[in-house]
């Protein structure tokens, strides 16, 4: 199979994009993005998506920094597109927020390319990611320590981020340009194995392969997959059980250890750690503090303290309650199914989701309701479960129609929301914690319908 048809599947089996699509493509310079930039304008050109911009964001690490954004900007010059770009001081950055020039370096990078999606007015953001980025990312999580979650690596779409390449091998790619005299910058950064990154793909991948399995990134691309599809269906049958051995008011979250020591380990832990998420203010739950948990139900004991709650057994069950938080202890967090509902008896509000075929049909069935109690939303199942909870501290969003971000806090100030009221308006947040939809106001701009014909999640607030 060629390199385009392959890529061409890629984009197929995972519903990547379709015919029409509007996207950027996030180019650095490098081979892989520029194979990228390539292969999308041949898909293009076929019909099979549209190439609406090219979009590069200048770290300035490097002193060549300068010199690959030019050739960028002439790169979808000649290829005939917009270029988009921007600038930040990313080591500033890591600096004033205490994170990795890595870490700091994706988080400016991808607040960027958020912004580059909204202005060219597209549905996705192509990233140059590889079979070799998966397997380099699978290593690195396993010697992190991670479970099925997190050994799931790169996704093939996380939102509005989607990965073509992700069935490529950097080889290949670097094959395909030579082939077509294609030029490329090299990035010296890569070279630098102080980042943990390249130390892997420099060090450890090298000996791996030389000592122990020539296709070791194949396989441990496969493992990625695996992982990847083995959550989704723990995740499923998770919630199935959650539903049923766990019960969930304003007072206390209630667990039955008699019904839960039936299940298999794995499951048992995915239980446990979703009834301490919905109870945590902060979401830290860790893998300790579940076994914790786990050991409350096996062995008879006093009760503790976790992030945001108390723990007690109370005869067969694990009880968990609120702990107060200074003036803020009314804090509440659910998860919602799709389709599903949530009553939340704090508010007495119900919030609820179900998947409609497109925009339009959504608008149809929605009527005439309320001001502000429906809202159509882009989001895949893919993208993880939602959640409803109430504001925290330091949250931010992006408001439909303002072009940027900001405070919830300053949002509330803004629409005259009474400070008695704030701490009572649901959130529907993602995986990530990102706020989709302030109930009763505005979507965040990074989840608004771009294409009419999309499937859609329908979400309602109305009286519980």
């Amino acid at each position: 199979m060629q390199l385009i048809d392959r890529v061409r599947d890629t984009i197929r089996r995972h519903d990547l994009a379709h015919r029409g699509s509007r996207v950027i493509v996030a180019v650095s310079g490098g081979s892989d993005s520029v194979a990228l930039s390539h292969l999308m304008m041949s898909l293009d050109r076929a019909g099979d998506l549209c190439v609406a911009a090219f979009a590069h964001f200048n770290h300035q690490l490097r002193a060549d920094a300068d010199r690959d954004e030019q050739f960028c900007a002439g790169l979808a010059a000649s290829l005939g597109r917009a270029f988009i770009a921007d600038r930040g001081d990313v080591a500033m950055l890591a600096r004033r927020e205490r994170r990795s020039i890595e870490d700091a370096s994706r988080h400016a990078r991808y607040e960027f390319l958020e912004k580059a999606r909204f202005e060219a007015n597209a549905e996705r953001i192509a990233l140059g990611h590889t079979r070799d980025d998966q397997a380099e990312t699978f290593l690195l999580r396993l010697l992190r320590g991670a479970g099925s979650r997190g050994l799931a690596a790169m996704h093939p779409r996380r939102g509005p981020m989607i990965r073509p390449l992700i069935d490529c091998r950097r080889s290949e790619l670097r094959d395909y340009l030579a082939e077509h005299g294609i030029a490329f910058v090299h990035d010296a950064s890569n070279e630098d194995v102080s980042i943990p990154r390249n130390r892997v793909r420099a060090e450890l991948l090298p000996l791996l392969i030389g000592r122990f399995n020539p296709s070791i990134v194949d396989v441990l691309a496969d493992e990625a997959d695996l992982a990847r599809e083995e959550w989704r269906w723990m995740r499923t049958v998770a919630d199935d059980e959650f539903a049923r051995v766990v019960r969930v008011d304003a007072a206390a979250t209630s667990v039955d250890m008699v019904e839960l020591a039936g299940l298999p380990i794995a499951l048992t832990r995915m239980v446990v750690r979703r009834a301490l998420l919905e109870r945590a203010a902060d979401g830290a739950i860790s893998f300790a503090h579940v076994e914790q948990v786990l050991r409350l139900g096996r062995e008879d004991g006093p009760p503790f303290d976790l992030p945001g709650q108390r723990v007690q057994r109370i005869g067969p069950a694990i009880v968990l309650t609120n702990k107060p938080d200074g003036h803020r202890a009314n804090l509440f967090r659910y998860s919602l199914s799709i389709p599903g509902e949530v009553r939340i008896p704090e508010t007495g509000a119900l919030v609820s989701a179900e998947r409609a075929e497109s925009a339009g049909q959504a608008r149809a069935d929605a009527g005439m309701g309320p001001a502000g109690a429906t809202a159509i939303v882009q989001f895949a199942t893919s993208d993880g479960p939602l959640t409803v909870r109430n504001r925290r501290p330091g949250d931010r969003f992006r408001p439909l129609g303002l072009g940027g971000g900001k405070k919830l806090q300053d949002f509330f100030v803004d629409r005259k929301v009474a400070r008695q009221t704030r701490d009572s308006v649901p959130l529907v947040v993602d995986e990530s914690d990102r706020i989709i939809w302030v109930a009763g106001h505005t979507i965040d701009e990074r989840f608004r319908v771009t294409d009419p014909a999309q499937g859609v999640v329908v979400l309602r607030l109305k009286p519980a």
